[in-house]
């Protein structure tokens, strides 16, 4: 493997530069170092701009060297990256010696998704006077494959898969099994509680303490600091305390917790130590396909779009079933907003689906003439 671009020094792009940078990886980390607030975008978007920065290492190119062309032959490689022992591999530590950039073929929507980040680094490349053009502003198609807005959120777990997932999740254990696995078994469920219940994002619930579940005037919140930094608090439901209560008694503490209490609500084996975001991560995912599995093997092929969209899910798909379900149950759309934290409306408002649903409901009533028969 080729080592790292932010390790070599490269020509400045730039006589115009604004930034003090040396080379385009130190140009990027000042990009980078925009985001030290929101450490799961930071780690994302690290991921996208060292990938770049390597593929173009490995071609003897800088950032201010990138085409319109180039970006087509990116997008391929981000969907074939060969070749495969040079550039795909395991997990593995950052510093070890057969670390690898890429697990795998990027999706479509991960690709998709790279693109954008890039199309945001470079916007900021060319303000800061690093690079002296955006290729990505030449894309003809550049709305249909760059746009990040959506209409709808559509990665979310509908209710009756909901449902489900959450009956399979809490399924009563055999007598015999181990301490170690009705351990598994608890914190799964506190998990996937958390997140269906309270909305929150994957870094959030991994920095969650004990003591950030207290008691005002008789209701219990929950006190998060977001993205940007940013505190605030949310309702914690009944359903909520009743996971808490039985997760706490699994760890041998009191049912409720204690103001200023330390200790991370989500931990490890030995009960002390905390989850961090990529074992968070990887513990939900392994739910999402191991629950994939159960279904397949229990509905067989008339589920297999469930089964599908189980394999398809991502942790923050949580987040988005959580939101998408407290919008269809009737919450109201300024209160959607302060659980989700979004500081704009619009952003809530993809959560809603009431006008899909009457739309539907309405478009129902026009049907052919006379009865239409099924094909023999």
């Amino acid at each position: 493997m080729p080592a790292p671009a932010h390790d070599l020094a490269l020509p400045v792009a730039s006589r115009t530069a604004r930034i003090a940078a040396g080379s385009d990886a130190e140009a990027v980390a000042q990009w980078l170092a925009e985001f030290r607030a929101s450490p799961q975008t930071l780690r994302a978007y690290r991921r996208e701009a060292e990938r770049l920065l390597l593929w173009l290492e490995h071609q003897r190119r800088s950032l201010g060297e990138l085409r319109r062309h180039d970006l087509d032959a990116y997008e391929a490689f981000l969907a074939s990256p060969t070749p495969r022992q040079l550039w795909v591999g395991p997990p593995r530590p950052r510093h070890a010696p057969d670390w690898r950039p890429f697990r795998g073929p990027l999706s479509p929507a991960s690709r998709r998704q790279s693109l954008i980040i890039l199309q945001g680094m470079f916007t900021w490349l060319v303000e800061a006077g690093w690079v002296n053009h955006n290729p990505f502003r030449l894309m003809r198609d550049k709305r249909r494959r760059l746009d990040n807005r959506q209409a709808g959120i559509e990665r979310y777990l509908e209710r009756t898969l909901w449902e489900w997932l959450w009956q399979w999740l809490t399924r009563p254990q055999q007598v015999n099994v181990s301490a170690r696995e009705r351990y598994l078994r608890h914190r799964r469920i506190m998990i996937f509680g958390f997140a269906y219940l309270l909305a929150p994002r994957i870094s959030e619930m991994a920095a969650a303490r004990m003591g950030d579940f207290f008691r005002r005037e008789g209701r219990w919140w929950w006190r998060v600091v977001g993205k940007g930094g940013k505190t605030a608090r949310i309702p914690v439901p009944d359903d909520m305390l009743v996971l808490l209560g039985n997760w706490r008694e699994v760890l041998g503490l009191a049912p409720a917790p204690r103001p200023g209490e330390e200790g991370a609500v989500l931990r490890g084996l030995d009960g002390q130590r905390g989850l961090g975001d990529n074992q968070l991560y990887r513990l939900i995912r392994d739910a999402f396909h191991q629950a994939a599995d159960a279904l397949e093997a229990e509905a067989g092929e008339k589920a297999m779009s469930q089964v599908t969209r189980l394999r398809e899910a991502t942790p923050h798909w949580l987040r988005h079933t959580a939101l998408t379900h407290q919008a269809q149950a009737g919450v109201e759309l300024r209160y959607l907003a302060s659980t989700a934290r979004h500081s704009r409306l619009d952003t809530t408002a993809q959560y809603l689906h009431a006008e899909d649903e009457e739309w539907h409901r309405q478009q129902s009533a026009h049907g052919l003439p006379g009865r239409v028969e099924e094909p023999v």
